[in-house]
Formats: structure tokens, sequence, C-alpha cells
């Protein structure tokens, strides 16, 4: 095997490898692969590198998302409405007292006037 064709193994280990894996390597092997990785330029890297495809693209958009708040039923809408200003009060203080956020006790009260059960 002529030393390019060795390279070219080796990065395909190096790709296949994880990081459990790699921290199981001796230390100097470690320090070694970090040290080859690190001579390689920013353009030999770009040189190589390909697009990623459909399904990778999905799961990066995914993961850039992050988690976020869990979607609940068909997703929801800021609404701004006036209350007021003692009617706001008694409800902020009974959600705390009943360990809810306010937009919980109006979606309650909303559905107990729909005549619907409460998700959750």
């Amino acid at each position: 095997m002529n030393r390019r064709n060795a390279k070219e193994s080796m990065a395909a280990e190096k790709h296949e490898m994880t990081g459990r894996e790699f921290l199981s390597l001796p230390l100097r092997e470690r320090q070694r692969v970090v040290a080859e990785i690190e001579a390689e330029s920013p353009e030999d890297r770009l040189a190589r590198s390909t697009p990623l495809t459909p399904a990778l693209r999905r799961r990066w958009n995914k993961f850039k998302r992050g988690r976020g708040r869990p979607q609940i039923g068909k997703g929801s809408t800021v609404v701004s409405l006036s209350l007021e200003k003692d009617l706001l009060k008694r409800a902020d203080a009974y959600a705390k007292a009943h360990g809810l956020k306010r937009s919980e006790l109006l979606t309650r009260g909303l559905l107990s006037v729909l005549g619907e059960k409460a998700v959750g």
C-alpha cells in the first residue's frame, strides 16, 4: 500500500472512530492523532469536505434548532389581550397557588367555557 492509500485508509478509520474509542487509545496515540489533525490546513480540510446529504441536512437543522418547548396539539400562537388589572392579579395569584403558568390557567379556563377536556 503506497503512502497516499495508507493516509486515506487512516482518514477513513479516524472518521469511523467514536469518542469512547478515541479516549480508550493510549495517550501517545491520542496525541499523535490530535497532532495529525492539527497539522492539516483548513484548505486541505475544505478540499476533502462534501456537501451534507438531505438526511444529514435535516439532522443538522434539527440540532441547530435546539430542543425548545414541546409542541402541544397543533402548536401555539401568542395572543395579546386586555384584562382588568385586578382580574389579572387574582388570576396570577390563583395560578401561583395551584402551580400553574398564566397561559395554562387561561387555557384551562377557555377549555372549560368551551366544554372541552384540558390536555395534560
